[in-house]
């Protein structure tokens, strides 16, 4: 089994600081796109690492003049143009493998609800959608992660059958050049009519016996 104080000293030795950096940043990502764990983050990683590497691959088919790579070539950068990660100025396979994860970040719903203005914070962003208060035009997602498309990102809008789609709502966020709030009225309470009281009996005041009338 080993000698256990061995065994301590090898748990209590400092994380390498790589794996410091790290942490550091991926907490980072999680207050800046209010994330709600990191396997938000790890997923966001995985689907980057999917797309350079698969521009890798095709980047090398392509030296060999392979005809069905640059089909798929062309299938990848406009599924990618679609979702607005790449610019569409002439966008090739070195701009796929130039990505961050950052710009997989910010195509999500949670991201872009919150720079649209539709809430105070990252964090009222996702808890809007996952309650279903946003809507993709007429339909509504409730996936903070969903990647918006973006000939979609304009048809991001409050659900329609949410009560927050009322411009009046406290929870949306107020225009500093909107005018007030009217203040809002207090119900006010109908006074109690009041019982009249009753008028007391006064107390009988026992007589002293006439003793000359009762002989």
């Amino acid at each position: 089994m080993g000698d256990p104080k061995f065994a301590r000293r090898k748990f209590d030795t400092p994380s390498h600081p790589w794996e410091g950096d790290r942490i550091e940043a991926e907490n980072e990502l999680l207050k800046k796109y209010g994330l709600k764990n990191k396997r938000e983050v790890w997923k966001g990683r995985s689907t980057l690492r999917h797309f350079r590497q698969r521009a890798r691959v095709l980047q090398g088919q392509i030296r060999y003049k392979d005809a069905q790579a640059e089909r798929e070539v062309k299938e990848l950068i406009d599924s990618l143009l679609k979702l607005g990660l790449l610019k569409p100025e002439q966008a090739t396979l070195d701009d796929v493998l130039a990505m961050s994860l950052d710009d997989i970040l910010s195509r999500r719903l949670q991201t872009i609800t919150y720079v649209k203005g539709y809430t105070r914070t990252p964090n009222q962003a996702r808890q809007f959608i996952t309650h279903g208060h946003i809507s993709i035009g007429d339909r509504k997602v409730t996936i903070p992660g969903y990647l918006v498309p973006k000939d979609d990102e304009d048809k991001v809008v409050y659900n329609p059958r949410s009560p927050i789609a009322n411009d009046l709502h406290p929870a949306r966020p107020r225009d500093e050049n909107a005018p007030p709030l009217p203040p809002r009225e207090e119900p006010t309470a109908e006074p109690v009519p009041q019982a009249e009281p009753q008028p007391t009996a006064a107390p009988t005041v026992p007589q002293p016996e006439n003793k000359e009338a009762a002989k």
